[in-house]
């Protein structure tokens, strides 16, 4: 995979917080960062995939067993017993 290097402008206090951590998890603060960007990459990428394929199952729309015929009417469905 190809790389480049880009700058950031982080607060230093957020800057020493995830030095810290990348430390504590025993790896680099570019590995830190490039996870941290990944795991938001693909959260989006699998919200955008999910969403496409429920809007689609929803437009094809689900067998029920009726034909797309109502065996009663809506007030017999709703009637108080």
């Amino acid at each position: 995979m190809e790389r480049q290097n880009v700058t950031l402008s982080l607060p230093k206090a957020m800057l020493k917080k995830a030095k810290m951590l990348a430390l504590k998890e025993d790896k680099s603060l570019s590995a830190l960062i490039r996870e941290s960007l990944e795991e938001k990459i693909r959260k989006d990428t699998g919200y955008k995939e999910a969403m496409e394929r429920e809007i689609s199952l929803m437009e094809k729309g689900f067998n029920l067993g009726t034909g797309g015929r109502m065996p009663c009417s809506r007030e017999e469905l709703h009637e108080r017993r």
